[in-house]
């Protein structure tokens, strides 16, 4: 079991500037985003009980990559380009369903097995010879964590998952995180006009739970604590404050939670935060799991993602928790979704010379880190004369070996 907080004491002296303002509105940094973070790291795409049986699959978009997610007539999930091999139409439209025995293309009727191989092509006589895997769908990199399934749409030298996150192994085991099930119907999507980098920078640090989250404040913020990115991942744990609680909400939480016997005593009042870089965070609460996820719709608008999962058995009890816990969460969501559009916006006033983080913000500072490894670029005041970025970014990822 890890231990529930990490010494969070920052090096003296740390660069509290975070990124150059024109980072969030450059179209040329989006298209670099879009190639090193979205195609080639690693994306939670669903959990493993949203496709639980044969026939069953998901969609996941990301930016101009599509994903189609199966479970086949072996059980086995399998991932692929959602392409058809005869013109590139989806093969599948819908987000979530479920099929007999083959995935048909609504634009010419080119059927597909479960395990992506080419069924046949309609009027096949039209057509020369087909092999059956040579023109079957093409796969996509995938790999299942704790129940999640993550897809790669392009190979990198990215770790694996399990390399990423695998530190956190031992702390999950109690939950038994593979064996949720979903609590709703669907993936939830929503949308916000702010660059999607400014959602992570709001939630890669508990410094305004106090101010601007008064649930979470009163849930857990007196003992939350945020560790920083290393290594690709990151961890926050949020034990309850003592006392019931001051809003109805947290009380009405915290007396109806049952006592969770199958965690360790540390973990059955507390939230636990995973961070994944660069845009998945995964909660666990004794009474439920939750993911969500920000994707770029363009530099000014960010497409958000997430769905929730209960326990398999849920009493009614945890069930009443888990509606009292998911209150408190969306409308955390609510009141980070205008600071972000304030905080976003701020970088287009004359007056904005930049931010100064606090000790408190650490998380943002090594969050920005990782994104500054990949793209020197941003260590530059000022943007790259147009048309210039991706080329300055190699050169100074050439220079630095």
């Amino acid at each position: 079991m890890q231990n529930t907080v990490q010494d969070q004491s920052p090096p003296k002296n740390w660069d509290r500037s975070g990124l150059p303002g024109w980072a969030y509105f450059s179209d040329e940094l989006l298209e670099l985003e879009k190639e090193e973070l979205f195609r080639k790291h690693w994306q939670l795409a669903c959990h493993v009980s949203d496709v639980p049986e044969p026939g069953n699959y998901m969609t996941f978009d990301v930016g101009e990559e599509r994903a189609l997610i199966v479970r086949g007539r072996d059980n086995v999930v399998r991932a692929f380009h959602n392409l058809c091999r005869h013109r590139g139409s989806r093969v599948v439209a819908d987000e979530q369903g479920k099929c007999k025995s083959a995935l048909i293309c609504p634009y010419h009727g080119w059927a597909y097995n479960l395990d992506g191989t080419l069924r046949g092509a309609a009027q096949p006589k039209s057509f020369p010879p087909l092999d059956p895997v040579e023109f079957g769908l093409k796969p996509v990199d995938m790999e299942i964590w704790q129940g999640f399934i993550f897809v790669r749409f392009k190979d990198s030298d990215q770790p694996s998952v399990a390399e990423i996150m695998g530190r956190f192994d031992a702390e999950l085991a109690p939950y038994e995180l593979a064996d949720m099930v979903p609590a709703d119907t669907l993936v939830w999507a929503d949308e916000t006009a702010v660059n999607w980098k400014a959602i992570r920078d709001v939630d890669n640090e508990g410094y305004h739970v106090a101010m601007a989250h008064p649930a979470l404040q009163d849930l857990y913020g007196k003992g939350y604590v945020d560790e920083p990115f290393e290594g690709g991942a990151a961890r926050s744990y949020a034990p309850f404050n003592n006392g019931p609680g001051s809003l109805w909400s947290v009380k009405a939480y915290k007396s109806t939670l049952p006592e969770a016997e199958w965690l360790p005593e540390s973990h059955r009042n507390a939230w636990l935060y995973y961070g994944m870089f660069p845009n998945t965070v995964i909660g666990v609460y004794p009474d439920s799991m939750i993911f969500y996820q920000e994707f770029p719709d363009g530099t000014g608008k960010s497409r958000l993602r997430g769905a929730s999962y209960k326990y398999r058995n849920e009493s009614r009890e945890l069930r009443l928790a888990r509606y009292l816990s998911g209150r408190i969460d969306r409308i955390t969501a609510e009141e980070d979704q205008m600071l972000t559009i304030w905080s976003c916006e701020a970088a287009l006033s004359s007056a904005f010379d930049g931010i100064i983080l606090s000790d408190l913000e650490y998380g943002v500072k090594s969050y920005h880190d990782q994104l500054r490894d990949l793209f020197p670029v941003l260590t530059l005041e000022e943007p790259p004369a147009p048309g210039t970025l991706a080329e300055v970014n190699a050169e100074m990822l050439a220079e630095r070996g």
